[in-house]
């Protein structure tokens, strides 16, 4: 995983990712990135209490009523730094889904598994099975909807490095993406889902009308409903032993 440093996508209009700010500009999880965190925090806060030194010390006529108006001031400035909740996309898992995730995590985190790749189908052939599905069942099916998927497989393919993988598929990561491999042709619904975990806090960051993200959360929603219909024959039932891991382990035993 990463820290977060920043916005990392803009959608100026429904089924279009314009914009991404890239892994150029994130920083990896590791003590010495964390370090600067902490340096450049401690930096921040020296100069604000150096301002504060320097500035006019004039002592107020009421400072009962001051200081009132100091904290609410200060927990407005506050509240201004969060995401109002209710610009948070609601995208309601199905709670198969949500126990798919469950798995997922318990597979890679205590039992040291990995999904195998490449994965059949993979995002790019859930996307177009969806679209086919969507065009079925209406004739007149809403240019948008492609435009979605569309979106969305390269928002997988950005996304997937910057914060959708465990540590312990990083090294995956590497060998099984190369020259310009799109990562939406290698991996499968597994990965795709952990990416709807973090939607909701990305879309809440975009400059979206609201109008036009009601009607994207819509099309989201009708997503998850085909992942889920469609659970047994997208989603792995366990994952692999990485062979390393498997010769590891015959060394220990001998």
């Amino acid at each position: 995983m990463v820290l977060k440093l920043g916005i990392y996508v803009v959608l100026r209009e429904l089924g279009s990712w314009d914009e991404w700010v890239g892994t150029d500009r994130l920083l990896k999880h590791t003590e010495e990135n964390v370090q600067k965190q902490k340096a450049l925090k401690e930096r921040l806060e020296m100069e604000r209490k150096t301002k504060a030194v320097q500035a006019p010390q004039m002592k107020p006529k009421n400072s009962g009523v001051s200081r009132g108006r100091k904290r609410r001031n200060d927990s407005l400035n506050k509240e201004k730094d969060l995401v109002p909740l209710e610009k948070l996309v609601n995208l309601q898992i199905p709670s198969t889904l949500k126990k798919q995730l469950v798995d997922d995590c318990e597979f890679i985190t205590h039992q040291s598994k990995l999904v195998k790749l490449p994965r059949t189908p993979n995002v790019q052939d859930i996307c177009t099975k969806y679209c086919e599905y969507r065009s079925k069942k209406d004739v007149m099916m809403p240019e948008s909807t492609a435009e979605i998927m569309k979106g969305l497989r390269c928002y997988f393919d950005k996304a997937l490095p910057a914060m959708l993988l465990y540590k312990s598929e990083r090294q995956q990561y590497t060998c099984a993406i190369r020259d310009d491999v799109s990562p939406s042709t290698v991996y499968g619904a597994e990965h795709l889902l952990r990416l709807f975990v973090k939607l909701p806090e990305l879309l809440a960051h975009a400059n979206i009308e609201e109008e036009t993200l009601t009607e994207l959360h819509q099309k989201l929603v009708h997503f998850l409903r085909f992942l889920q219909k469609n659970q047994s024959a997208f989603f792995l039932s366990t994952y692999h032993v990485p062979e390393d891991s498997e010769e590891n382990t015959i060394k220990q035993d001998h």
